[in-house]
């Protein structure tokens, strides 16, 4: 392994997108990294990928990419059905693979991606990024350390905005097949903090819903019918016990952002963000006895990037990276692998068959 892991961008948009956005910014900024290959389905815009963040090639073709011997690793950093065959495509290739979340359409597909990854020796990474943010670490360390003694309940709430209207590049995601909505992505990031900071959820009893049944599609002014949930209610139990409740949703306007607390027998901690736990921002505060909530400072031992890192979404896939570099290294790391992917794909797939079935489903039973 060189000096630097020379990694390539697949889906490395200059202009839109979670590349542009997060993984392109962090990549460029990282310890341990060179952003060598930027790939997107268009010669000019990999090249302008390419010049605005300084890789050294560009590719409109993944394949010649994959194929080329400075490339150690992968990003997949595109829309959610195509994650499973070019993920694979990195797989196969002998390259070390970051994919976004989710890891694919379905849990099949998920499982599939991760025992290829393991029969393959490859590291792979899956975008479950709220791990990597600073405050949700100092919470579970503060769990873990007994701050809120005995866990007794749990209460989770993210309302974002945003489902009335999109652009055709975007309505896309009223599918429900095509595995990007509400319940994968807002809740998916949300509910795996929870289970993150709390524990493992081992019981659902869930309503899934689509409160917003059409779009209007607004550069084609028309519109659309819409399969995909937008609002996830669940009670849920957790291993330890503790009892959850998680409300998310996406509202037309003026969504209020990300709020998790955990209560118990000696404490509380509560998270809040006018955004979500995995683009970052989060404030924490606690309490233990009778005392009232007051801010916790996060200790610099959860920064893992450097100064030059750029705040906001960059951030904690930034830190994810330094993990997964670490990891190709064969150093000591910690990062959701393909297996957390996995797991968290399969407690949405009881959430989903609870609000079907209308009825109470074991997580392991489904």
């Amino acid at each position: 392994m060189p000096d630097q892991i020379r990694m390539g961008i697949i889906g490395a948009s200059p202009t839109v997108g979670w590349a542009h956005r997060a993984h392109l910014p962090a990549v460029a900024a990282a310890t341990g990294f060179e952003l060598t290959g930027a790939c997107t389905t268009r010669m000019e815009t990999a090249e302008e990928s390419a010049r605005q963040y300084g890789a050294r090639m560009a590719f409109d073709d993944y394949h010649k990419m994959l194929a080329h011997p400075e490339i150690d690793a992968a990003a997949v950093v595109l829309r959610v059905p195509t994650h499973y065959d070019i993920t694979k495509d990195v797989i196969n290739a002998g390259k070390h693979v970051f994919t976004e979340w989710p890891l694919g359409k379905t849990t099949d597909e998920a499982r599939e991606l991760a025992a290829l990854a393991r029969e393959k020796g490859v590291r792979a990474i899956v975008g479950l990024q709220s791990r990597a943010a600073p405050a949700v670490m100092h919470m579970k360390e503060l769990v873990d350390a007994g701050y809120v003694g005995q866990i007794l309940s749990c209460s989770l709430r993210q309302i974002g905005g945003g489902v009335l209207t999109r652009d055709s590049g975007r309505t896309w995601q009223r599918d429900v097949e095509l595995g990007a909505n509400t319940l994968t992505i807002s809740a998916g990031h949300s509910i795996d903090a929870l289970r993150f900071v709390a524990g493992d959820i081992v019981r659902v009893s869930a309503q899934v819903t689509t409160q917003v049944p059409q779009w209007h599609e607004t550069d084609t002014d028309k519109m659309v019918d819409v399969t995909s949930p937008d609002s996830i209610l669940v009670n849920a139990t957790l291993d330890n016990g503790a009892v959850a409740s998680i409300h998310v949703s996406s509202i037309p306007y003026a969504g209020s952002g990300m709020t998790m607390e955990i209560y118990g027998t000696k404490g509380t901690l509560k998270a809040t963000s006018g955004g979500s736990a995995n683009v970052g921002g989060l404030l924490l505060e606690g309490a233990q006895g009778g005392n009232d909530l007051t801010e916790i400072e996060i200790p610099a031992h959860h920064t893992y990037v450097s100064e030059e890192m750029p705040k906001g979404a960059p951030f904690n896939v930034g830190q994810m990276y330094d993990q997964f570099g670490k990891g190709i290294r064969g150093e000591e790391s910690s990062y959701p692998d393909f297996d957390t992917a996995v797991e968290l794909h399969v407690l949405l797939d009881a959430i989903r068959r609870s609000s079907d079935e209308g009825r109470t489903i074991d997580v392991s039973a489904s």
